[in-house]
C-alpha cells in the first residue's frame, strides 16, 4: 500500500480496509465500483496474498472493478456460475437516515443493483460527506435509458417534475455510454419524499433500464471521517 499524507485518501483506504475485513474465506463477493471500493478490492487482494483469506470469488459490477480485481489477484466468476452472493461491498453518492441510497455517479448502477440486491449482506462504504437528511439533496438521480428512447423518457420524467440532463463524457465527445451501451440521464427533483415509490415509477417508464435509487437493501454503512487530521471509520 502506498503511504500518503493526504487524510482524505487515508480515510478512503481505512473504510475500504474495514469492509474487506468483513469478508470471510469461502465467500462469493460482489465487488462494487468507485474510488473507495477500489481500496476494498486492493485489500482483498492483500489478504489473499498473505493467506489470511482463501477460496473467495468476486462478481464485478463494472469494467473498473473487473480490471482492478485482475490487477490485485482477486478471482472472478459470473452470475451464471453461482446461485447466491454472500456479501457485496459498494459505495454510494448519497445515504439517507433509513440507509436508502443514490448510486450511479460512475454510471454502473444497473449492474450494481443486480449484484447488491442479490447479496445476503450488502455493505456500503462512504465518506461522511455522502450522508444526507433526504435523498436528492445534493446528487441527481441517474437513470439509464436505451438510446432510441431518450426523447420520450426525457419527456416522461419532466411530466413527473424531474429535471433531466443527459450526462456527457469527459475527454470524450458526446454522451457517457454505460457498460450496457446505454445513455444516462441525471435527474434532479425538488424533493424526493417517497424514494421507494419513485424508484418504481422511474423503472416503469418504457425505455428505462434502471435508476440509481437503492431502497431497503443496505445492511451496514461504514462511514469514513477525518477528525483532527486522522482517519476514522464508524458504522451507521
Amino acid at each position: 500500500m502506498t503511504v500518503t499524507a493526504d487524510p482524505v485518501t487515508l480515510m478512503k483506504q481505512e473504510v475500504g480496509k474495514a469492509a474487506a475485513a468483513l469478508v470471510k474465506s469461502g465467500s462469493i463477493v460482489g465487488l462494487g465500483t468507485g474510488s473507495t471500493t477500489a481500496y476494498t478490492i486492493q485489500y482483498l487482494g492483500d489478504r489473499l496474498k498473505s493467506g489470511e483469506l482463501t477460496d473467495i470469488v468476486g462478481i464485478p459490477t463494472s469494467f473498473q472493478s473487473e480490471v482492478l480485481s485482475k490487477q490485485y489477484g482477486v478471482p472472478l466468476t459470473t452470475l451464471d456460475a453461482v446461485d447466491h452472493i454472500d456479501i457485496a461491498i459498494d459505495g454510494a453518492d448519497e445515504v439517507d437516515p433509513h440507509k436508502n441510497l443514490i448510486k450511479g455517479g460512475g454510471a454502473a448502477h444497473t449492474r450494481e443493483k443486480v449484484v447488491d440486491y442479490l447479496a445476503n449482506q450488502f455493505i456500503v462504504v462512504v465518506d461522511s460527506g455522502k450522508l444526507v437528511d433526504r435523498l436528492g439533496s445534493v446528487f441527481a438521480v441517474p437513470v439509464e435509458v436505451i438510446p432510441m428512447a431518450i426523447t420520450p423518457v426525457t419527456n416522461a420524467i419532466k411530466q413527473l417534475g424531474g429535471k433531466p440532463e443527459l450526462r456527457m463524457g469527459v475527454k470524450k465527445a458526446g454522451p457517457v455510454i454505460t457498460d450496457q451501451g446505454n445513455f444516462v440521464l441525471d435527474v434532479r427533483f425538488d424533493s424526493i419524499d417517497d424514494p421507494v415509490n419513485l424508484e418504481k415509477i422511474l423503472n416503469n417508464i418504457p425505455g428505462v433500464l434502471e435508476n440509481g435509487i437503492f431502497v431497503n437493501c443496505a445492511d451496514i454503512v461504514l462511514v469514513g471521517e477525518v477528525k483532527d487530521g486522522q482517519p476514522l471509520v464508524r458504522q451507521l
